[in-house]
């Protein structure tokens, strides 16, 4: 999702915010549109630079973004349960690998339990979303010199910290989700989100559901140094330029992202959900197999118990989720995306990119909307009766 705006360049046809006062020709400027989705044109975007499409409001990007997270959430929450489980042991049976763990699920407490704290995830899709652009652009402010340029280093680390703020914010129901998908449903200690909320909140205070929140700020760290390593051999993987990338390289680069970042603050991510799932006011502890007082002590107890490669338990599921998860959240978000064009009046069809004849692109939704009232309001006075 297009997140912020190049302060020097403008925001719709690539030129110069100085040349629009001077009112310079814009023949070079307003090229065809198609050209744009067809790659036969690009904007000249300073390197470390993302444009938004302006067509689209804010509000309209959010939802676009809220509906392809949740769909994409709830056709992978099978594989993230299997995750879960291995990642804090709460295992009653001898399944091995995530299809037998979700098979053993599914005899145990039925369908409906592959799908466990999937709707407390996809709730906090918005505000976690919400938090995390605000303060991405606060971070693109900060990261940004005096030239209004910002390195592509700094670029990942404002996305990461924005990462870890809306994180952060959000900790409580991401806890909940963990408490809610290790507990049996044949035997549940909460009987909703709400329930959990206040369960936690009474029984075991305010703090208790910001357990483990530290783990999320180490785990930033191997996540940006990840990104970073990633970003810094895609020419070397592609053999081309980073502005030469098709659409399906894109994509897989973002699936390669994932995997090594993933892979890299798995450990701290094991951690984090043995902390969030144990407790003592719930049977077995929570379902978790090691005891510990603390984060270093859950990392003590989990390798000596299990090995250090527990600390990597349920990252088959994790990684197999990766492919699917991305798929589903970019195909959702451009036929949102292509709904709100049509709606806005850009496109002639909501199944297609083609564009709507005589509309300038440039144009923001509320200009465009104006723009035809004003047009609307000047054709119904020349319609009228003259003496």
């Amino acid at each position: 999702m297009d997140e912020w705006v190049n302060p020097v360049v403008g925001p719709h046809n690539g030129t110069r915010l100085s040349d629009k006062k001077n009112k310079l020709p814009r023949n070079n400027q307003n090229r065809d549109e198609s050209q744009k989705h067809q790659g036969q044109w690009k904007k000249p975007v300073p390197k470390g630079y993302r444009l938004r499409d302006g067509r689209l409001t804010g509000g309209q990007r959010l939802l676009c973004a809220g509906v392809a997270g949740a769909l994409s959430l709830s056709l992978t929450a099978p594989l993230e349960l299997a995750t879960v489980l291995a990642q804090v042991g709460a295992r009653r049976g001898r399944a091995r690998g995530p299809w037998a763990e979700g098979l053993r699920v599914w005899r145990a407490e039925g369908p409906r339990a592959l799908w466990k704290g999937n709707a407390v995830a996809c709730l906090r899709l918005f505000p976690c979303s919400a938090v995390q652009l605000a303060a991405y652009r606060k971070f693109v402010v900060l990261f940004t010199d005096d030239l209004g340029h910002i390195s592509q280093w700094r670029s990942i680390m404002a996305g990461s910290l924005a990462g870890m703020v809306s994180t952060v914010v959000t900790y409580p129901t991401d806890l909940i989700k963990t408490r809610l998908t290790v507990q049996n449903l044949l035997e549940p200690s909460y009987r909703g989100i709400f329930h959990a909320f206040s369960t936690v909140y009474q029984q075991e205070g305010f703090l208790a559901l910001y357990r483990g929140v530290s783990l999320t700020v180490l785990g930033a760290l191997p996540f940006s140094a990840g990104s970073l390593l990633v970003y810094m051999n895609l020419e070397r993987i592609w053999n081309a330029p980073r502005d030469r990338f098709s659409l399906l390289q894109n994509f897989a680069n973002v699936c390669l992202a994932a995997a090594v970042t993933q892979t890299l603050s798995f450990p701290f991510d094991t951690v984090k959900r043995n902390m969030q799932a144990q407790s003592p006011c719930l049977p077995h502890r929570g379902g978790v197999d090691v005891h510990f007082s603390g984060a270093v002590d859950c990392f003590r107890q989990i390798v000596k118990a299990r090995g250090v490669l527990a600390l990597w338990n349920g990252l088959t599921p994790n990684l197999l989720k990766i492919v699917p998860y991305f798929g589903v959240m970019f195909g959702t978000f451009e036929f949102c995306k292509r709904i709100c064009l049509y709606q806005n009046g850009y496109t002639v069809s909501p199944l297609s990119y083609q564009l709507t004849p005589g509309v300038d692109q440039s144009l923001k939704p509320q200009e465009l909307r104006e723009f035809k009232k004003f047009f609307k309001t000047r054709q119904l006075k020349s319609k009228k009766p003259t003496l």
